[in-house]
């Protein structure tokens, strides 16, 4: 039986670009760019019509924007597996995350010339993340019910038995994502509350310059202080810090019994920098009575070789989401596999499941 190839539609200003995307799209067996579109409205005639298993949406264009485009969409309830391609400018970064609100599930950085357009890395990135999310989609078509266990009703499932809450008032959270990870946490970090009886550490993998603005919009919409970590921060509770793009983040005891944020220059793990197993790892040494550990949606499995080094030095509660509301089950699949799983949540259960963790102060 001839494989269906996945029918994707480009849509960006400049015709290079459409090309260079579409080539790399069509030289993937298991994709096609068949259909290109000049502008978000060209793009919103096409998606009224004619359904597409993926969108390569551009931020910038004439006539509707990016923006423009998936708000519409949203209004007119216009079903889109939508991935942005943003430049690394401030105002493309903080557009990318407001695309992120809108339905958009990820993003590729946008090449700055002709060279890096047509090199390897622009190619694999796109391909990666096309790959990961449109794969999660069909696996949660598939085996939904066959991956979740048989008493999952949306409802919390406790799985690591013989844990309970540790009874301390000195817990840190820990979260990493990627993948689906800017979207995700909005339905996660607005719903904390400002007095939040722990500080947290966020790994999410992304490129400098998108970090600060996720977390100062992140700032904006919820009650919860966020921010952008910075070198020697000292760890409060009721305060989210999101690693910088391009930069792993660990957290040192420092002699009077607080913590603060250590950033470091080595090289990527994996391909990743920052590395959510860097962050983890360093909570061995910390003085923290309980780690609570969130893994939310994203391709691979970072997380879980720093979790599992964690659980022998530190009481842990983990807590992953679950895979239909994942975009990609790949990062919370892989810590569920190791069995040190407390709780599998739907991703709207995640801000309460870590707030019942903590508690508020």
């Amino acid at each position: 039986m001839v494989k269906m190839k996945k029918n994707i539609l480009v849509v960006d200003d400049s015709a290079l670009m459409r090309r260079v995307i579409c080539d790399i799209i069509n030289s993937e067996g298991t994709f096609q760019a068949v259909d290109v579109c000049r502008d978000g409205l060209e793009a919103y005639e096409k998606l009224k019509t004619k359904k597409y298993d993926g969108v390569v949406l551009d931020v910038n264009m004439p006539r509707m924007d990016g923006l423009e485009l998936l708000e519409k969409l949203q209004k007119e309830k216009i079903k889109a597996t939508v991935i942005m391609v943003s430049t690394t400018t401030t105002k493309d970064a903080e557009v990318t995350i407001l695309a992120m609100e809108l339905g958009a599930v990820d993003f590729v950085t946008k090449p700055t010339n002709v060279i890096e357009a047509k090199g390897e890395e622009f190619k694999k990135c796109l391909l990666r993340v096309l790959s990961a999310v449109l794969s999660t989609e069909k696996y949660n078509k598939e085996s939904r019910v066959s991956t979740i266990p048989k008493t999952y009703t949306g409802e919390r499932i406790t799985l690591r038995k013989e844990s309970g809450t540790t009874k301390t008032d000195n817990k840190i959270i820990a979260l990493a994502c990627s993948t689906g990870g800017p979207k995700a946490l909005q339905s996660v970090i607005p719903y904390l509350p400002a007095n939040l009886n722990a500080p947290m550490v966020l790994v999410q993998h992304m490129p400098a310059g998108f970090t600060k603005s996720m977390a100062d919009r992140l700032d904006e919409v919820s009650p919860i202080h966020v921010k952008e970590a910075e070198d020697g921060d000292v760890l409060q509770k009721g305060t989210v810090y999101i690693a910088p793009g391009g930069r792993h983040m660990e957290v040192k005891k420092c002699p009077d019994g607080s913590h603060k944020i250590k950033l470091n220059d080595m090289p990527a793990i994996g391909g990743l920098r920052p590395c959510a197993n860097i962050t983890y790892d360093s909570l061995r040494e910390s003085g923290y009575g309980e780690v609570v550990c969130v893994v939310l949606t994203g391709m691979g499995a970072d997380g879980t070789n720093g979790i599992i080094s964690l659980a022998k030095a530190k009481p842990l509660h983990v807590i992953a989401q679950d895979a239909a509301t994942s975009v990609v089950y790949g990062m919370p699949k892989a810590i569920a596999e190791t069995g040190l799983v407390d709780e599998v949540v739907p991703l709207t259960e995640v801000a309460k499941t870590i707030i019942k963790n903590v508690g508020v102060k």
